[in-house]
């Protein structure tokens, strides 16, 4: 059996998002990359992360979620979208200096335009921290108003070059 190939996602770059801007100082920049039929992030959360001692807060570690399972949505459905709902659950303590590994996966479709994803949160040693189910919208150009053409136009191209 053939060993699975990671493939890195490209993001566009120069932009504020907190989570997977390049552009935000104190932003998260996560990068991505696909590993078979799911979409993972790695990061190790610091200090300025923390919310009870040496403890990341819950609202960052549900950020890392979210924003796994919309690039996993994004990557396989290669479409823009917004997070209608979210369910997390604090299994273990996700300390801040620990090397994390967020794992993102599309479950069955609902009745379209919604979309359901889950996801996770291991430590380097495999143990899990988090878990989340996700449920999303796919957005019409239309409804992407506010959003500049340019960035439009720069995730469409990106769309197309996920394989």
């Amino acid at each position: 059996m053939p060993e699975a190939v990671k493939i890195n996602i490209q993001k566009p770059q120069g932009h504020h998002c907190f989570a997977c801007g390049t552009a935000n100082p104190i932003g998260l920049n996560l990068q991505f990359y696909r590993l078979d039929d799911a979409v993972y992030s790695e990061i190790t959360l610091e200090k300025n992360h923390e919310g009870w001692e040496n403890m990341a807060h819950g609202g960052i570690v549900s950020t890392l979620l979210d924003e796994v399972m919309s690039w996993t949505i994004m990557y396989f459905k290669k479409t823009f979208l917004v997070t209608r709902k979210m369910e997390v659950k604090y299994i273990r303590p996700v300390l801040i200096g620990t090397p994390l590994v967020i794992k993102g996966e599309v479950m069955d479709d609902l009745s379209p335009p919604k979309v359901k994803a889950r996801a996770e949160i291991r430590d380097d040693d495999g143990n899990l921290l988090v878990r989340s189910l996700g449920e999303f919208v796919e957005l019409s150009m239309e409804k992407l108003s506010s959003v500049p053409e340019g960035l439009k136009a720069e995730m469409l191209s990106l769309f197309n070059n996920f394989e």
